[in-house]
């Protein structure tokens, strides 16, 4: 069966190695085939922990495998989402941002 095994090192640098498995293989054997080092980041409890996923949904190790499926690590993330989001609106500003920035003089709000 076929594989594909996704990772992204850093802000696009993302390697993809596509794989030829027997039939029954797990996640393990797969990332154990790409032959990258990443199986201790798997299991480690810190920050630098990785998780797993198979076509976008968290997966383990133990997964078993079907013809096509895409592996894909995650890495942490840096920043929280929503704060990023409060961040960049606050330096933007209220007048450049948002559906309705720029309405009609005399409108009413929201439109």
């Amino acid at each position: 069966m076929r594989i594909t095994v996704v990772w992204a090192d850093g802000p696009q640098a993302v390697q993809e190695v596509a794989l030829e498995l027997p039939d029954g293989a797990t996640a393990a054997q797969a990332l154990t085939a790409t032959g990258w080092p990443l199986l201790p980041r798997l299991h480690a409890a810190g920050p630098d922990r990785l998780t797993l996923g198979i076509w976008g949904r968290q997966a383990g190790l133990d997964t078993p495998l079907r013809d096509r499926d895409r592996i894909e690590l995650y890495r942490p993330l840096r920043v929280d989402p929503k704060v990023a989001r409060r961040e960049r609106f606050q330096r933007q500003g209220a007048k450049a941002a948002g559906l309705f920035a720029s309405k009609r003089p005399g409108a009413k709000p929201g439109y």
